[in-house]
């Protein structure tokens, strides 16, 4: 005869039902905000992803070095503080003319910003001109930055023909150029595409939430941890050069960049202040009642070009062209002491969603 237990079947039952109910008490894996900073492209950059439950990622040490070591690649290919980059070696070559130019084969990233500051030299009526380094490096905003005195007449006329963006051809990966002496700066797009090319590696990494920041260049996909828009801040400069946010805006798979003269200036040997973006038609800089200018796009690198170009054509000529290309551009206008705002209809269209 069996000497077995009787099984009591209730007692199982609530011992099953407390197990159950102790599991639904235990706290739910929650979303998590990931905040990784570095330096680059003499500025810094902030990048913010947020990681799912379900999400396996690589650890954000690794995904810190990833990001270290693609913007150090932007910065071999398209930096002109770097003797040995691509672009430094672009310009140092000589003896190019125009019925014998020079010709380089360049990284595709390379050509792909080379390009685009093609496009947008039309879009902005040449305002965007890569090849306006020389003045640019004259004035004192380049890798020397050593400005004694404005250049002369005389030794802006000797630039002038070495300036141009007819002086550069590029056909898929092979850039030329046209004349000896021919310099390009990238300085005005290459920060935009920096942006972009961690937004596509976080992209590789399959994650639907993030902001990424370069010197305040910004790029945005999904939503923050409150399931809202990420909300930037454009900035606004006062008379006694103070920040403070104007206007929120949200920003959902967008691109956002900001161009003026406000912050980034020099004092010549006379005490002027110059402006360091340089207009090509004049070769000097700039000199509007225009403060900044804010471009929303798709392409962080879009944005950024069209924004200094825009901004060196001034308040009207930049809504002009804004309004016929469809372009959210969100301007600041100082009027003597004060500043007034104004915006095209599809940043207006842009705020109302």
């Amino acid at each position: 005869m069996s000497h077995l237990k009787p099984f009591n079947l209730f007692r199982y039952a609530v011992l099953t039902l407390g197990l159950v109910v102790l599991a639904a008490c235990q706290p739910k894996a929650e979303p998590e905000m990931v905040t990784l900073s570095g330096q680059t492209m003499g500025t810094t950059y902030t990048v913010k992803y947020i990681v799912e439950p379900s999400q396996t990622l690589p650890d954000p040490v690794a995904v810190k070095a990833e990001i270290d070591k693609r913007l150090q690649q932007v910065n071999q290919e398209m930096s002109t503080y770097i003797p040995s980059s691509e672009i430094s070696r672009f310009n140092q070559m000589t003896g190019c003319s125009e019925t014998a130019p020079c010709n380089m084969t360049i990284a595709q990233d390379f050509a792909t910003v080379v390009g685009e500051a093609i496009r947008i030299n039309a879009v902005t009526q040449g305002a965007l001109d890569i090849t306006v380094g020389p003045v640019v490096n004259m004035w004192g905003f380049g890798p020397d930055k050593e400005v004694i005195k404005a250049p002369s007449p005389e030794q802006l006329a000797k630039v002038r023909p070495i300036i141009g963006i007819d002086k550069i051809f590029l056909h898929q990966n092979t850039l030329s150029k046209k004349a000896a002496g021919v310099y390009i700066d990238l300085s005005s797009i290459a920060k935009g595409f920096g942006v972009d090319k961690i937004a596509f590696y976080l992209d590789e990494l399959q994650l639907n939430n993030y902001l990424v920041e370069i010197g305040g260049e910004l790029r945005a996909k999904g939503h923050n941890l409150q399931s809202q828009p990420w909300s930037i801040g454009i900035e606004h400069p006062s008379v006694l050069q103070h920040q403070s946010n104007q206007l929120v805006i949200p920003l959902e798979n967008m691109a956002m960049a900001t161009s003026g003269d406000y912050r980034n200036f020099r004092m010549d040997d006379t005490g002027h202040r110059l402006s360091h973006i340089i207009n090509p038609q004049t070769l000097a800089p700039i000199s509007h009642r225009l403060a900044s200018i804010t471009v929303v796009h798709g392409s962080t690198m879009t944005a950024d070009g069209l924004a200094t170009g825009l901004f060196v054509l001034g308040e009207q000529k930049a809504l002009d062209i804004a309004e016929k290309e469809h372009l959210p551009v969100f301007l600041i206008i100082q009027t003597g002491d004060k500043f007034e705002t104004k915006m095209s209809s599809a940043f207006k269209a842009l705020l109302k969603q």
